[in-house]
């Protein structure tokens, strides 16, 4: 499973506890670092938004709907796990008595105060978590085994984690690939087609009936109420015929960029991954990379290119967390990095037959990406862990954009349905 979304390793050597997270939804709990939009008399609520097993999209557009203003008048800064207990800030260009009568089934909203600021995606410092691991193997030997090899690396890959690409169905990044080769048909039909094993018979039987038939009438029948973004394209198509912008068109603006965004993580999935294989360390810079000063930023434009020169002083900053090594996220403008590092990303690219112009989206130019570089490797902060019985109870601090299953997984080295 891991593989089709460009995960092929892992770094660390001891053995796995295994386990289950996410049996309920209080065993993963994610608490925003937010950086607040200032107060002020302004258009925009700015609210505090506790949900329980809430998909992120899902939840801006019941959201909406309740509040009946549009889903992409709604700001947030971060997108969070599913089935987890997930506390955020977001903004409501609405009056403050209006969101009150919001009523959502675990969602609460604590009203904070009137801005004329919203809230953007990447304004946030990072996202505490509290996690239950439970039904771990082994002893209490091995638990501190992987989490000593862990703090003695000081952090882990900054793999994207599954949840980027749909846990149920990885396909989200093959979205984005036919969308940015403007082979909409196959991106459209890899979406709301595309019977997949594990999902639920109602859903497998009614997707396998329309990759069959292409029925979209008879599909609006029986494709399950549920399947709500999936419902909306299919009818634009029972009155569309063969406008597939126009069905992609059809979902949240959010939505449409997370597919193009998950192809590129894909991308630098694999290239991080291949560094690894090659045995390149991931904690320190070797020449050709370009590093990132780290200042709470994991990604940017730019960096600072590694030498023979600079490169003793460059690791001794490493040593000190004040920047890290890059990996590219490949857009139509994105910067490659030189010898063995670029080698790497030039490879990944070549293999992917795609170049950088793909990037710029003609035919939906909101989807355009200009690329950047991202961190390789993510320092872990407040890390604490505690076994009770067979359960690992675990706290920590992640910098914004970085994901917790990608530290869990090194911590468990069980099936990706686990975590």
């Amino acid at each position: 499973m891991e593989k089709i979304i460009g995960i092929e390793v892992f770094l660390t050597k001891s053995p796995g506890i295994g386990g289950k997270i996410k049996m309920f939804p209080e065993d993963f709990i994610v608490e925003e670092l937010p950086i607040y939009p200032k107060p002020g008399d302004g258009k925009f609520v700015i609210a505090r938004v506790t949900s329980c097993n809430w998909e992120a999209n899902r939840l801006i557009e019941a959201l909406a709907s309740a509040a009946k203003i549009s889903s992409n008048s709604i700001g947030y800064a971060g997108i969070k796990d599913r089935r987890a207990i997930t506390v955020q800030i977001m903004s409501f260009p609405s009056e403050i008595e209006n969101l009150r009568k919001v009523n959502l089934k675990d969602v609460k909203i604590d009203i904070l105060y009137k801005s004329r600021e919203r809230v953007y995606r990447g304004k946030l410092t990072g996202n505490y978590f509290h996690i239950i691991v439970r039904n771990i193997k082994g002893n209490h030997e091995n638990v501190e085994n992987i989490m000593n090899e862990i703090l003695k690396i000081g952090g882990f890959p900054n793999f994207f984690g599954i949840q980027r690409f749909g846990i149920a169905r990885p396909i989200t990044h093959l979205v984005g690939k036919y969308i940015i080769k403007n082979e909409m048909k196959r991106a459209v039909m890899t979406y709301i087609g595309n019977p997949m094993e594990g999902e639920d018979e109602e859903s497998y039987k009614a997707r396998k009936f329309l990759e069959e038939t292409e029925d979209f009438e008879e599909s609006l029948e029986i494709y399950p109420k549920k399947l709500i973004f999936e419902r909306r394209i299919i009818k634009h198509l029972s009155e569309n015929k063969d406008d597939w912008t126009g069905a992609i068109l059809k979902l949240p603006k959010n939505l449409i960029k997370i597919f193009v965004h998950a192809y590129q993580s894909y991308l630098f999935n694999r290239i991080l991954s291949e560094r690894i294989k090659e045995e390149i360390p991931i904690n320190r810079a070797i020449e050709g990379d370009i590093v990132i000063p780290f200042k709470g930023e994991t990604q940017t434009y730019d960096g600072i290119i590694v030498t023979n020169e600079n490169i003793e002083k460059i690791n001794n900053q490493i040593e000190k967390g004040k920047c890290y090594p890059s990996a590219i996220i490949f857009g139509y403008d994105s910067l490659f990095a030189g010898k063995k590092m670029g080698e790497i990303e030039k490879r990944i690219i070549e293999e992917e037959e795609i170049k950088q112009e793909d990037f710029k989206v003609r035919h939906i130019p909101f989807l355009s990406c200009r690329g950047m570089r991202r961190i390789i490797f993510v320092p872990i902060k407040n890390l604490k862990w505690m076994v009770e019985e067979n359960n690992l109870f675990i706290d920590f601090f992640l910098p914004k954009g970085c994901y917790a299953t990608s530290l869990l997984r090194e911590i468990m080295k069980g099936e990706v349905y686990d975590y």
